[in-house]
């Protein structure tokens, strides 16, 4: 299935039904007198968060959604029919926007959340309603509300514990296939990854989600190669595994030209704990090895993992290192009881 994590859709709710002007006029009924009912209301559009999605793809073959009206009310003061609702699906971490892109209508993040983007018209009432005591036979009704209507955006950004980042061909990709079942495409040429992808990754009895995202260059910011559009599925990861290809001609510089992409773009994706790792250890000596460990870790002021997802070595120590990242930001984000106190 095609990656989509854009779209923008039309949604109209439904019109009300008209009140119907009527009156009872049998031979034998000694009393008669107005009956026109009232008009069913029209249908709202909602938007719901399931399972079993991951992208937004069938917003791409379908843009305009609109509820059905409701009926026109009738005599014998029955009631019309109110219009059937529409309900666009969409997956978990989905946020709906304005059409402008920047006013946030609903952040879609609980599957089996539910918004109303759009209310259905009211009915019109009948004649029959406006009957009083000095006006028996009222020869009028109302007219049913109107729907509304919109433009919106749907922008899904994937819900992750962890995130992968780092230039092209780091190995973000070979080290997602390793520790989860995912299968993305790995070749040996950049940007091999043009969409993001998701895996569970199991270990020490426990499970976490890790998603990997198409490598960054620089003038990432500015759109060159791919750009930065793919940066908003780790947004809501608690920690970012950045990952620096041993073969690269300067570790040092490879990591903080990532690190400046990062900071430009925003959303706080440069505060986020981070684990930093030299990967594809097993191609290169043992003397360029120990030299790119130490531009790295005077570029990253900390100690870097050495890992291989090929060969395996480091590969624990970093889920460990993710894992623990984790349960420090779980515990940050976690409100105090003392705080839930009157």
């Amino acid at each position: 299935m095609k990656f989509l994590d854009e779209a923008k859709v039309y949604v109209r709710s439904g019109d009300g039904g008209a009140g119907c002007v009527a009156f009872r006029r049998e031979k034998f009924i000694e009393f008669g007198g107005p009956n026109g009912g009232d008009g069913g209301r029209g249908g709202d559009v909602w938007v719901e968060c399931v399972e079993g999605l991951n992208t937004l793809i069938d917003y791409r073959y379908q843009q305009h959604f609109k509820a059905r009206k409701g009926e026109h009310g009738m005599g014998s003061n029955r009631h019309g029919a109110n219009g059937a609702d529409v309900v666009l699906k969409v997956p978990a971490g989905t946020q709906i926007l304005a059409v402008d892109g920047e006013h946030l209508i609903a952040d879609m993040t609980q599957v089996g959340q539910r918004v109303r983007l759009a209310k259905g018209g009211n009915g019109g009432f009948g004649n029959a309603y406006f009957t009083t005591s000095t006006n028996r036979a009222p020869k009028h009704a109302n007219p049913g509300l109107e729907g509304t209507e919109q433009w919106i955006w749907l922008r899904l950004k994937l819900i992750a514990d962890a995130g992968l980042v780092g230039l092209p061909n780091a190995g973000k990709s070979t080290f997602l296939a390793t520790v989860t079942s995912a299968k993305p495409k790995i070749a040996d040429y950049p940007f091999t990854t043009l969409h993001p992808g998701l895996g569970v990754v199991r270990s020490d009895a426990r499970e976490f989600v890790l998603a990997d995202i198409p490598g960054l260059i620089e003038g990432a910011h500015e759109g060159v190669g791919l750009g930065d559009r793919f940066l908003a599925h780790v947004e809501r990861c608690r920690v970012l595994l950045h990952l620096v290809d041993a073969t690269c001609e300067h570790a040092g510089k490879a990591y903080k030209m990532v690190r400046h992409e990062l900071e430009a773009y925003g959303e706080d994706l440069a505060g986020k704990p981070e684990i930093v790792a030299l990967s594809k250890a097993d191609t290169i000596d043992a003397d360029t090895l120990k030299e790119q460990v130490a531009r790295l870790k005077r570029a990253a002021k900390r100690k870097p993992l050495v890992l291989s997802s090929a060969s395996g070595q480091g590969v624990p120590e970093a889920l460990r290192a993710l894992q623990g990242e984790m349960d420090a930001a779980a515990e940050a984000e976690r409100v105090p009881e003392a705080a839930w106190q009157p």
